[in-house]
């Protein structure tokens, strides 16, 4: 497995047990998700263009 290097969401809390997600994109072509509380957990990866699409469809929901 790729070395991911994940970022917190800037839309997560902080350590008080709120919903936290990850994200790393050092890895080229490849967008790598997570549930920072499970950080051994499971990482689902994505293409950058499949990630921009989501992203998109969350704007759409507010």
């Amino acid at each position: 497995m790729p070395a991911y290097e994940f970022v917190k969401s800037s839309y997560s809390g902080g350590n008080d047990g709120q919903e936290c997600v990850e994200v790393a994109r050092n890895v080229p072509g490849t967008v790598a998700v997570r549930d920072s509380k499970r950080a051994a957990g499971p990482v689902l990866v994505v293409k950058p263009t499949a990630w921009v699409a989501f992203r998109a469809s969350l704007l759409l929901v507010r």
